[in-house]
């Protein structure tokens, strides 16, 4: 035990006096590996769904907002509030606050895990229905849903406790169950949607069933690790005294976190109602060209769960200066990738599109969305790095009301650019570009004009 304290200290020294750069990029650096993974996986499901014919990718196009709100706000909202909260613990020297922060954030995953599976699975059909979704593209949506939201509950573990590890600075662990369960969805879900071998042919519904047994695979395996006390924070099952002090450390990060994600969804949500008034097959071409954009949020969560620790370590360390060097780093290095994705899928849209359907009117709404979107992917990078930093930070108040901006310029300039104007899909599509331009934008300007001196701790 005394070997693992030292090594333990020593990675909490490293995140606080670690040259800025290297630091941050060594800590990323599994984690970008994992979620290049997870994209790729993402993509061959989304092949084989195309498989299925238009009405099959429709139907996960319009499931797929709801999925992606569970998967931000348990990774990303609620789950950067409580790495953000271990690491803050660990950074003040708070070991024992570490750990009992963990089963109170366990407490708020089976909680949060439970009303999705209770909401969606009563109020999808008529959410799906307002996206436009009717017939065969329903159906194809119900049957993709049902499955991931009936063992909700095992996905919010899974992102709880992966957030933990990371918390402590961990890296290499998510990046090992991940990288060890790829082969196990890349498998499974072709044998399960088409019948392969011994499996039964389940359509849309055996890409779910992969996913979720990919997800209770691997909370098996973080379980396992913070139960055996070889863990910076460890999970204790007895001893531990709920306090609200602790739910609010997580909290008062992951609360805010969660409205940002609901923001960032529902703007896709009520765009996608939108582009479903142009039919079927443009709804299909738009849902995979945002999976694209949706397949940023995945890469820059890399880089933005090592922003979370690295400036949470710092800024619960006092090194509140250094804490903001790292962010602008980090979000530097985001904008740079996700400008060079965005660049490259305007340029050449049709490679990606024509992964998933071979149709002409698929093709042409699916290119047109990426030509006019995709170069401003880069801003979209900006503000979802600066976004991670404030998680950290503790302070989210700017990302949420960018978030907001976002969503009101998407939505009522959309509809404005539709209904009041007269405009296409093109007029539509451009509204969107502006609105991630204008987030980016904005959370930048915010933490460079001091948005984290607002309130100290």
């Amino acid at each position: 035990m005394a070997t693992a304290a030292l090594s333990h200290a020593a990675r909490t020294r490293r995140l606080l006096e670690g040259p800025v750069a290297p630091t941050l990029l060594r800590l990323a650096a599994p984690n970008v590996v994992v979620l290049v993974v997870q994209v790729a996986i993402n993509t061959l499901e989304a092949f084989f769904v195309g498989w299925l014919g238009s009405e099959a990718i429709a139907g996960v196009s319009v499931a797929f907002p709801v999925i992606m709100l569970m998967q931000t706000m348990s990774a990303g909202g609620m789950g950067g509030g409580v790495a953000s909260a271990v690491a803050r613990a660990l950074g003040a020297g708070r070991r024992d606050d570490a750990d009992a922060l963990v089963l109170h954030a366990l407490l708020i995953g089976f909680a949060l895990g439970g009303a999705f599976t209770a909401g969606v699975l009563a109020g999808g059909p008529a959410l799906y229905r307002a996206m436009g979704a009717e017939g065969g593209t329903l159906a194809a949506a119900l049957a993709y849903s049902n499955v991931i939201f009936a063992g909700a509950v095992i996905v919010w573990l899974f992102n709880t406790l992966a957030s933990v590890v990371r918390g402590t600075g961990n890296m290499l662990l998510p990046a090992a169950v991940v990288l060890g369960g790829a082969p196990v969805v890349a498998t499974l879900s072709p044998a399960l949607i088409f019948g392969w071998g011994p499996f039964p042919r389940l359509g849309v519904a055996g890409a779910a069933t992969a996913f979720l047994t990919f997800y209770a695979l691997g909370a098996s395996v973080f379980l396992a690790y913070l139960l055996s006390g070889r863990s910076l924070a460890t999970l204790r099952l007895s001893r531990v005294r709920l306090r609200w002090a602790l739910f609010r450390e997580i909290l008062r990060v992951g609360a805010p976190g969660i409205v940002n994600t609901v923001q960032t969804n529902l703007t896709v949500v009520l765009l996608t109602g939108l582009v479903g008034a142009f039919g079927t097959p443009a709804l299909a071409g738009y849902g995979m060209g945002v999976r694209l954009e949706y397949m940023m949020i995945p890469l820059v969560f890399g880089l933005g769960a090592a922003l979370v620790t690295m400036v949470g370590t710092n800024y619960g360390a006092g090194e509140r200066a250094r804490a903001k060097r790292v962010a602008w780093v980090g979000a530097a290095t985001a904008a740079g990738i996700t400008e060079t994705i965005g660049l490259l899928a305007a340029l050449f849209p049709r490679v990606w599109i024509g992964l998933f359907s071979s149709e002409p009117d698929v093709i042409a709404a699916g290119s047109a969305y990426l030509r006019i979107v995709g170069p401003s992917y880069g801003f979209f990078g900006l503000g979802l790095a600066l976004y991670f930093a404030s998680q950290g930070a503790g302070r989210l108040l700017w990302p949420i009301l960018a978030g907001l901006a976002r969503l009101v310029v998407a939505t009522a300039g959309g509809f404005a650019a539709l209904h009041w104007f007269g405009g296409g899909l093109t007029s539509l599509f451009a509204v969107m570009a502006l609105a991630l331009t204008l987030f980016g934008i904005t959370i930048a300007i915010a933490v460079a004009g001091g948005a984290w001196r607002v309130r100290r701790n």
